[in-house]
């Protein structure tokens, strides 16, 4: 029911330093549930915000309720246009989120996932480890291991996440398709308690979510990632199914480190990227998950999967 679950997020979220910072946001349901929900938390918080597409659209404008950087592009006008500090974002359900900085950029939500985690640890001192799917960044284990907490790596699927969450083992829990939960609240991903908490961390440090993120790499390091979804002829589908299940020992030059088999094939190297390839089971399609230090790095490695999957 509706009071019921504002009043658990009341539980959640400091609304009170949302109202008391002034802070500017922007918000867009994206024409969908999110709707009355994080913009009436918002209002009685007494924050200063403005929202848009605020109506029922059952053809999302034609474009969609995925809050993909493409989708956002009306609210990243919305966040310069009003002088917002952010821009928050829920998808036509209100599980996932979407995150807009002060100067229009989208961000990815794997840095989010890890921006929140350090916030949870370091200002409200959440105790419980930290909780990611084996296709999400390792930056969530570089903060884990800063504030001396574990890490629990699950398959792909929230449901996995969420059982972490009843057995209380986490503070947060993640996946990069920008699903989260926290410690204490519904074992399931909540876009609309993603946002108010990332509101809430920019509230509260005075700095934005790239200053934010700044912040967080001078910590850990930097991390670069991408996420790419190929399509496979028959040929080449059974072909790769056959490489995916061989024990690499190498991968681009570089020699494999560990090899995870969690969900799909991952092959983490030395040097800390690392690259996973899952099939998908319903469609010709494999979807390849990089991650490196750097951007050169990153773009390398991303050939190269897309190599290992395309060539004999």
């Amino acid at each position: 029911p509706r009071p019921a679950y504002l009043e658990a997020l009341r539980q959640k979220v400091n609304l009170k330093v949302l109202g008391d910072s002034r802070v500017k946001i922007a918000y867009d349901p994206l024409f969908g549930t999110g709707r009355g929900y994080l913009d009436a938390l918002l209002g009685e918080a007494g924050a200063d915000f403005v929202i848009i597409h605020d109506h029922r659209d059952v053809l999302f404008s034609g474009a969609g309720p995925d809050p993909s950087e493409k989708n956002l592009a009306e609210l990243a006008r919305a966040v310069k246009e009003t002088g917002s500090a952010i821009g928050l974002a829920t998808d036509g359900d209100a599980d996932r989120f979407g995150i807009v900085d002060a100067d229009g950029t989208w961000i990815n939500p794997n840095y989010i996932l890890a921006l929140l985690a350090d916030y949870l640890l370091e200002v409200r001192h959440t105790a419980g480890g930290l909780g990611r799917s084996v296709a999400t960044t390792h930056l969530i284990d570089r903060v884990a291991k800063s504030h001396n907490v574990p890490v629990f790596q699950t398959p792909v699927g929230f449901k996995y996440i969420g059982e972490l969450i009843k057995a209380d083992r986490i503070a947060l829990g993640g996946e990069e398709s920008a699903g989260l939960s926290i410690r204490g609240h519904l074992p399931e991903k909540d876009g609309i308690l993603a946002c108010l908490l990332v509101a809430e961390a920019v509230a509260a440090r005075g700095l934005s979510v790239k200053q934010q993120l700044e912040e967080l790499f001078k910590k850990v390091g930097t991390a670069h990632m991408i996420r790419l979804n190929l399509g496979l002829t028959p040929e080449v589908q059974k072909r790769l199914g056959e490489k995916l299940k061989r024990d690499w020992e190498r991968f681009d030059g570089k020699k494999v480190a560990k090899l995870d088999r969690t969900d799909g094939l991952k092959l983490e190297r030395e040097d800390g990227s690392w690259v996973l390839m899952r099939l998908s089971g319903t469609e010709p399609v494999v979807r390849v998950y990089c991650e490196a230090a750097t951007q050169a790095e990153l773009d390398h490695l991303a050939e190269a999967a897309r190599a290992f999957v395309e060539k004999p």
